[in-house]
């Protein structure tokens, strides 16, 4: 069990589970396979949020400002890194699922729950609806692209080398 951690670009999913002396706790799967973390889910999104110098209730209401007040709200946890997270249920719940869109590479329907399908060819199963999981999933990437601010201001120059100067030889 790892004392701590912070979600970086490999970061897959955390969901909340109970070591065996009963305190809460996290099961986080990266891109490096699955291990328990002695935090649990909020603290692992607070401590994360916090290493760039922000906290976990002012990136909720960052992102329920950005996108009207709704539930299940998705966190950007990492702007230099463009690290968004979603739950599956309200951050209350204990068995809320946390994922990054950024590793989705598949969603389908799956005994109507949603089989997730990660760029690393692993998978889970969400106890949601496929509707209400991509409902989810692009409300997360929608706020990626809201803070993502404007990448498209660029300058471009161009040398025309006829215009130059030269040294006059004499």
């Amino acid at each position: 069990m790892k004392n701590h951690y912070f979600i970086d670009t490999q970061f897959m999913y955390m969901t909340g589970q109970y070591d065996r002396c009963g305190k809460f706790c996290a099961q986080v799967t990266d891109t490096n396979g699955t291990f328990m973390v002695d935090q649990s889910p909020i603290e692992i999104l607070n401590a994360s949020i916090q290493s760039i110098g922000f906290n976990y209730r002012g990136a909720l209401e960052t992102s329920r400002k950005l996108l009207g007040d709704i539930h299940m709200c998705p966190i950007m946890v990492n702007p230099i890194h463009r690290i968004v997270v979603f739950p599956t249920r309200s951050h209350k719940h204990e068995d809320a699922i946390w994922l990054n869109p950024l590793q989705i590479k598949r969603t389908i329907s799956f005994n109507n729950q949603t089989m997730v399908y990660f760029i690393n060819g692993s998978h889970v199963v969400i106890p949601n609806r496929l509707y209400s999981f991509n409902t989810k999933l692009q409300t997360a990437e929608q706020l990626e692209k809201m803070t993502r601010g404007s990448d498209t201001k660029t300058i471009h120059f161009i040398l025309d080398p006829a215009k130059r100067r030269t040294k006059d030889k004499k």
